[in-house]
């Protein structure tokens, strides 16, 4: 029954030994365990902060590199749609030239037909001439066997002369 009903002295002595580990501990121990605390707080307290201003640097970085990725998106585009604009452009080049080049070779062909076609029809035609030639002179030298037919005939390109 003393557990239940302790006795003054033991009150006593126990109030002495809690006091004096209390002063002790208070005076000793208790500033160190505090600054220990305060310093633990700030650390934390800094760690916290740190990692808020890391997060917010993040979300920034993070910002930023969306920002970088769309410019770099937009920048392909251009490059893509001015290399399409310069292809189209040397397509429509090069088929204007094979065009051109097409239809100098046709006019061309034309002129050179055209050309052969003139002189094909000189050619016929000199031969013509001289063949009608040649067929006159037979004929003129069968009616002209004789001097008087030749001289009749003088005669009478020389009244036509005359009268043109």
């Amino acid at each position: 029954m003393e557990l239940v009903n302790p006795g003054i002295g033991l009150i006593f002595w126990m109030t002495l030994a809690f006091g004096t580990v209390f002063f002790v501990l208070a005076k000793f121990a208790w500033p160190s365990i505090m600054r220990a605390l305060k310093e633990r707080e700030q650390h934390i307290e800094e760690a916290l902060q740190a990692a808020d201003l890391t997060r917010e640097e993040m979300k920034k970085l993070k910002i930023d590199n969306e920002k970088l990725l769309k410019e770099a998106k937009e920048e392909r585009d251009a490059i893509m749609n001015d290399a399409r604009k310069i292809r189209d452009k040397m397509l429509e080049d090069a088929r204007e030239k094979a065009n051109e080049e097409a239809n100098r070779i046709v006019e061309s062909a034309r002129e050179r037909i055209e050309n052969e076609k003139m002189a094909a029809v000189v050619e016929m035609k000199n031969q013509l001439a001289k063949i009608s030639i040649d067929i006159a002179e037979m004929i003129l030298r069968e009616k002209m066997k004789s001097s008087q037919a030749q001289t009749e005939y003088i005669d009478k390109l020389i009244d036509e002369a005359r009268l043109n």
